[in-house]
């Protein structure tokens, strides 16, 4: 065991974990009401709304396998940073529109505006239950960064004691989070960032140095691992995999639970928009730490003896915990392993409470009691918020972790399929609810069906078209199919008479 890391690393942890508890008391509001508890009362600032969001959709799991993707696959891992890049233009023109109309009807969650505006409690439903599937797995992995570095320290990751440590950190997670509720991840998010840029600043200065500069790095680097492979005999392969899962994990980044709920927390569509401008700034970062893979394949750190064996047992994803090791004094490891542990829980806090969010208020007052109080309603969700996140432990201490990043795979195709409802929405009623309906259930339908083709280890689907083959994310093929069939049974439902107009928002709820 590596005392000096496990004692720092402890340490640090100590710290987030009475940080977490602290912040019931900061910005204080009645955590009784569900906005308050789920969504920071709708008053953090620029500052706070950066580390939240940036804190939300740059996970431990980003921070280890990013490049653990370049390190095994070489170019294609470096898909991450365009998408990155294309998500914030489009946020920047459609997600304060969301905030707007939020604040002025009370919604909590996407699928609050969706039953608002297009008066169909099915199609809300429908949005909500994809949303929490397409949570659940997301959750597990935030875990796989904490294992590995658990297991970095010295701690045997197999057996009752081996989750042990994952089991006390998700025990410290479930009850500050049930205590102080955004609050926590929105304070820690400050913390967790500053340790990450810390830790990667030094990567990418020490690293290179110690093996003789970038030109020395790139050089030891094949030329297959550097290029994404040419089109052959028609086969577009990745050239045209690639832009397509950039693009379609853009749309779907937006989309899920957890990024909604750290846009609605924010103080206003200002906020959001000044949020949109900088927040780049993490691509930046995000392509240093995309660059850990190529240093980690060049330092040949996975055939060292003391390292091998890490290497054997969890590939490519302890490149960068094995880059920390090697070059690293123990100290210094305890803080950038801390750093991906609590990159794991900030994620994990947001996640759940977005699933909480949507359960609560789509599922539970919309169906189940609807003359809830406000206390009864933001009880439920504390409580669903502990389901969820040992939901997520059990289906990681008892399950393979190949199934948790096969379910990913798959919940990215699920909630690209929400975009017809909730984005369209934000601009045009045009569409009918049971179009809207109908697109949704063929898209997700085609996309868990081509998925299961590879069963469930690709997000990729080969399209024969006039000769070519095009291979390009599952999820944007269904998201395809999805809008063409609901615009087709639009057409129709309004032909026929039979389209439902109503709508509980008015042109002048989305200007502010």
């Amino acid at each position: 065991m590596n005392i000096v890391a496990t004692v720092v690393f402890i340490a640090l942890f100590l710290f987030i974990t009475i940080l977490g508890f602290v912040s019931a008391h900061w910005r204080k509001g009645d955590l009784n009401h569900l906005h308050e508890w789920g969504l920071g009362g709708r008053r953090f600032g620029s500052w706070i709304t950066w580390f939240l969001i940036g804190g939300d959709l740059y996970t431990a799991y980003t921070f280890v396998a990013v490049p653990a993707l370049v390190f095994g696959a070489g170019a294609l891992g470096f898909f991450a940073l365009p998408y990155t890049v294309l998500v914030y233009p489009m946020v920047f023109a459609i997600l304060p529109r969301l905030w707007i109309v939020a604040r002025k009807h009370n919604f909590i969650t996407a699928s609050d505006f969706v039953a608002g505006r297009y008066g169909s409690p099915g199609l809300a439903l429908a949005i909500a239950v994809t949303g929490i599937v397409a949570t659940m797995p997301y959750i597990a992995l935030q875990l796989v960064g904490i294992q590995v570095v658990i297991g970095g320290l010295g701690f045997s990751t197999h057996g009752l004691m081996g989750d042990l440590p994952l089991i006390i950190a998700f025990v410290i997670l479930a009850a500050f989070t049930y205590t102080s509720g955004l609050r926590a991840p929105a304070s820690i998010a400050v913390v967790k960032d500053l340790l990450v840029y810390i830790t990667v600043i030094a990567l990418i200065i020490v690293v290179p140095y110690k093996l003789g500069g970038f030109g020395s790095i790139f050089a030891a680097i094949p030329k297959e691992h550097l290029l994404l492979p040419p089109v052959k005999e028609g086969n577009l392969g990745l050239q045209s995999f690639y832009p397509t899962l950039a693009f379609g994990s853009a749309l779907a980044l937006m989309l899920y639970p957890h990024a909604t709920t750290a846009v609605l927390s924010a103080k206003g569509p200002n906020t959001l928009r000044r949020n949109w401008v900088f927040l780049p700034a993490y691509s930046f970062m995000l392509g240093l730490i995309a660059l850990l893979g190529y240093m980690a394949y060049a330092s040949g750190i996975a055939k060292l003896p003391d390292l091998a064996p890490y290497f054997k047992q969890y590939g490519p994803q302890f490149a960068m915990p094995g880059l920390l090791l090697h070059f690293f004094p123990s100290w210094f490891v305890g803080v950038g392993f801390a750093a991906v542990a609590i990159g794991a829980l900030v994620p994990a806090a947001i996640m759940s409470i977005a699933a909480a969010n949507l359960f609560t208020r789509n599922i539970y007052k919309a169906y189940l009691n609807p003359n809830c109080t406000p206390q009864k309603e933001t009880d439920m969700a504390k409580l669903v918020s502990l389901i969820v996140k040992f939901g997520a432990l059990l289906f990681i201490v008892f399950l393979p972790l190949t199934y948790a990043i096969q379910l990913q795979l798959l919940g990215g195709i699920l909630i690209l399929q929400t975009l017809p409802a909730i984005v369209s929405g934000i601009y045009t009623r045009w569409f009918d609810a049971k179009a809207l309906l109908l697109g949704w259930a063929v898209g997700l339908v085609w996309g868990i069906w081509a998925a299961s083709l590879s069963g469930f280890k690709s997000s990729g689907y080969a399209l024969h078209l006039a000769g070519m083959v095009i291979p390009a994310y599952i999820g944007l093929y269904a998201l395809v199919l999805n809008f063409v069939v609901a615009v087709v049974a639009t057409v129709v439902i309004r032909a026929l008479g039979m389209a439902n107009p109503q709508d509980a928002t008015v042109a002048a709820d989305y200007a502010g």
